[in-house]
Formats: C-alpha cells, sequence, structure tokens
C-alpha cells in the first residue's frame, strides 16, 4: 500500500467527524433515554464471541455476514458481531435467566461482510429493543409502538409506512404441499423476488392440488392495504389454527396502530419472508420517502433461545443510528463555546473551571497558537476586566 492510500478506509467502513458525530451521540442518548422510559433495560454485550453462540438461533441467516478469526489462546472459531439479537437471546437465556417478562435494549456497533442492501454500510450503529417472556400480540404492539416512538423521537417528520407480515401462511402452505428441499428453495426465493412470472411456471410444474396451486398463486399477490386481510380470509381461512391466529393478530396490530398513530399508513404484504429461517411470527418494517429501503425493522423469533436451553418467546426491531442521523430530519444542539486566552493565570483557570462544571464548552488556547476564538468556533470569549475575568462577545 502507498503512502497515498493509507489514509483510505475499506468499501463500505465509515467514520463520523464532528459535527455529525456529536449529532449521532445526541440521538444515542435520546433513544436510550426512550427506551428506558418503557422499562427496557441497557446491555452491553462484548463485539466479539464463540462463533456458534453468535449463530445460534438464526437459520445461518448471519454466517455469510459474520466475521470469522480463530482465538489464539483455544484455537476455536470466534466471529464478529453481525447482529445483537442472538447475543441478548443467550444473555437472557444464561447471564439474566428470569421466569419474568424481559425487556432488554442496546447500541452497538456491527460488522457485516458484505451491505445488507445497495444503501447500507458494512459498519452500522445497530440499536434495537427486545422483549422476551410473552407470547400474546400485545408484546408485538407494544413493540411496533415502541418502534414507531422511536421513529419519533429520531426526528422523523415525513409519512411513515408501516409494514406488516406473517410467516405462519407460507410456513402452512410448505408444509401442506410436501415439497422437495430443491423445489422449496426456489419457491421461497420466487415469493422472496416478487417474480410473478417465473412462479407460475413452477407452480405449474409441481404436483400440488389445484386449491393449493391457487392459494401459492394468490399469496404473491396479497399485499395493499387493510383490505388485503379480507382478502386472506377468503383464501386462506381455515387453512390451519396458525394461520387464523395470524390473520386475527394482524387486525389486532392494525387496529391498534390506526388508532394511536393515525398518521401511519398500513400496508400488509402476507408473502413478505424477510428473515424466514429466524423469525416465527409477524414480522413488521418502517419505510419513510427519503430511504429507499427499510428505516428499521423486526419481527417476533420465539425459538432463538433454543440452543441455549431457553426458548423463551420474544418479539423486537432493531436499525442503524448512523441512517438514522443521516436520514431524519432531528438537528443537532447547537453549542456555543467559551474561548479562553493562553494565560497562566489563578482566577483564570477557576473561572474555566466553574464554566464547565456549570455545562458550558470551555476551548483554552495553548501558548504559541495565532487561531482565535472565531476560527476555534467559539462565540464567547474570557476577557479581563475590572471584576476578574468576564465573558465577553466576540
Amino acid at each position: 500500500m502507498s503512502i497515498a492510500d493509507r489514509w483510505l478506509l475499506p468499501d463500505g467502513v465509515k467514520e463520523i467527524l464532528p459535527p455529525e458525530a456529536r449529532k449521532v451521540e445526541q440521538l444515542r442518548r435520546r433513544l436510550l433515554d426512550l427506551f428506558h422510559s418503557w422499562g427496557y433495560d441497557l446491555v452491553m454485550p462484548p463485539l466479539i464471541e464463540y462463533l456458534d453462540s453468535l449463530l445460534t438461533g438464526t437459520g445461518n441467516d448471519l454466517a455469510l455476514s459474520t466475521y470469522k478469526i480463530t482465538d489464539q489462546l483455544t484455537g476455536r472459531l470466534m466471529g464478529l458481531r453481525a447482529d445483537t439479537t442472538p447475543q441478548v437471546a443467550r444473555i437472557d437465556a444464561h447471564s439474566l435467566p428470569r421466569e419474568t417478562t424481559a425487556r432488554y435494549c442496546y447500541v452497538n456497533s456491527v460488522l457485516h461482510t458484505v451491505p445488507e442492501n445497495m444503501l447500507a454500510g458494512r459498519s452500522p450503529m445497530q440499536i434495537g429493543a427486545e422483549l422476551y417472556g410473552h407470547c400474546g400480540v400485545e408484546s408485538d404492539i407494544e413493540v411496533i409502538c415502541l418502534m414507531l416512538e422511536t421513529l419519533k423521537a429520531a426526528g422523523v417528520t415525513s409519512t411513515i409506512t408501516l409494514d406488516l407480515g406473517h410467516v405462519a401462511f407460507y410456513r402452512a402452505l410448505i408444509e401442506e404441499a410436501k415439497l422437495t428441499a430443491e423445489d422449496e428453495a426456489q419457491l421461497f426465493e420466487l415469493l422472496q423476488g416478487k417474480a410473478i412470472t417465473e412462479l407460475e411456471v413452477l407452480l405449474d410444474s409441481l404436483e400440488l392440488s389445484s386449491e393449493r396451486t391457487e392459494q401459492f398463486r394468490q399469496l404473491i399477490h396479497l399485499s395493499g392495504d387493510c383490505l388485503v386481510l379480507d382478502r386472506a380470509t377468503e383464501l386462506l381461512g381455515g387453512l390451519s389454527p396458525a394461520t387464523d391466529a395470524a390473520l386475527q393478530d394482524l387486525k389486532r396490530i392494525a387496529d391498534m396502530v390506526s388508532a394511536c398513530y393515525p398518521q401511519v399508513q398500513l400496508y400488509f404484504d402476507l408473502s413478505e419472508l424477510r428473515g424466514y429461517n429466524y423469525h416465527t411470527g409477524v414480522v413488521f418494517a418502517a419505510y419513510v420517502p427519503e430511504y429507499g429501503q427499510a428505516l428499521i425493522k423486526g419481527g417476533r423469533y420465539d425459538q432463538i433461545g433454543k440452543d441455549f436451553g431457553r426458548a423463551r418467546p420474544a418479539t423486537g426491531f432493531s436499525g442503524d443510528l448512523k441512517v438514522f442521523a443521516e436520514v431524519t430530519g432531528l438537528a443537532g444542539v447547537t453549542e456555543g463555546a467559551v474561548f479562553a486566552p493562553a494565560e497562566e493565570d489563578v482566577e483564570l483557570h477557576r473561572k474555566v473551571a466553574e464554566l464547565r462544571k456549570a455545562g458550558m464548552r470551555v476551548v483554552c488556547s495553548l501558548p504559541g497558537e495565532e487561531a482565535g476564538a472565531a476560527a476555534m468556533n467559539c462565540d464567547k470569549q474570557l476577557v479581563r476586566g475590572a471584576g476578574g475575568w468576564e465573558l465577553s462577545d466576540v
């Protein structure tokens, strides 16, 4: 590497500089205070863990995104976390094995071998909240409401679209169809890509009943406003107890969100399989016009703690704090600063300490520095007056 290239960062890795870094930090504090007010306890898991722990319960969805290294002490494979949820599941199972409902929140840097999407970086600052120990739709509603409050606190003023789905519909159809692993993988890929034409061709080649074929064919079209739930009831009602329960849960979520957040637009997509190997129930994501991907997303993942010996029900959400700071309209707090001259004076030092204790930002000049108050972005300065050191406008 040449000297000219030494300052370059890897593709997808971004640093945050002033004043943006101050804005991100202010946003972090604001959101953690919000989570705290809702009863969510902050956890700080380590950046690195043994690989089998990091990938437990995720259906290997994170395997390709996780950086892997060898522990020099044990020879075991370790990973740099690509997602915090498996770590929180471990904490809930072993570090804090409560029998009651538990609520956790976190803000952590995570690393991805490849970006999650075309707008994402490889070093997100993941912020999220998770609720363990309750299997009812009421906990999903709480988490979704907290997610919407998170966007509000982050400064989102534009229209929010809440995308809602549920993995029960696809799971029930697949269980009934009894497809080969190859056919199921192809079907999954076509549904995820909304490839309608290719899906039609595949369905025609499979030996399914006419009813099951039509249900798969229509599943990809079950997207839109609340009328989708009525269409889904006609098409999939009675398919299984799980699908009937899923329809009722989605209706309850829609009613609550509409009542509490009438400004939020609801969109249903019953073929949405994001995190299919990870999620076990409702899935949700929030979109804003300024960002072409989900700004924040989550869902239910009841089995994630199973390999830790404690498969408690769980639901939660997460997003990238860096993206929040870029996309939302939240402005950083404008702070003035005081410039102190480079003098060895006890009274000056006392005055500086007094101002800092009062919460003011004070920049002390150093001997030989030619930069003045304006160059230091200071709007006030300390000057010697008749009564001692006094504040003066620059």
